[in-house]
C-alpha cells in the first residue's frame, strides 16, 4: 500500500485546497428598475427580463419564475 514518505506541509495542502472556497453569488443591477438581481433571472422588483416585461410586477408572483 502506499504511503506518503514525508508529511505535506499546511502551505502545500492550503495550495491544494485552494478551489474548495466557496464563491459569492453573482448580482447585476437591473437596467429597468436599479433593483439588483441574479444574471440571467427575471428581476423579482419589476417583472422585466432582456428589455422587455415577461411577468406582472407582483411581489410573491415572481417566486417560481427563473429563467426563460
Amino acid at each position: 500500500m502506499a504511503v506518503p514518505k514525508k508529511k505535506t506541509s499546511p502551505s502545500r495542502r492550503g495550495m491544494r485546497r485552494s478551489h474548495e472556497a466557496l464563491r459569492s453569488e453573482a448580482y447585476g443591477e437591473c437596467p429597468n428598475c436599479g433593483e439588483l438581481k441574479r444574471p440571467h433571472h427575471v428581476c423579482a422588483h419589476c417583472g422585466y427580463y432582456d428589455g422587455r416585461e415577461v411577468a406582472p410586477a407582483a411581489d410573491k408572483a415572481l417566486k417560481g419564475v427563473v429563467r426563460i
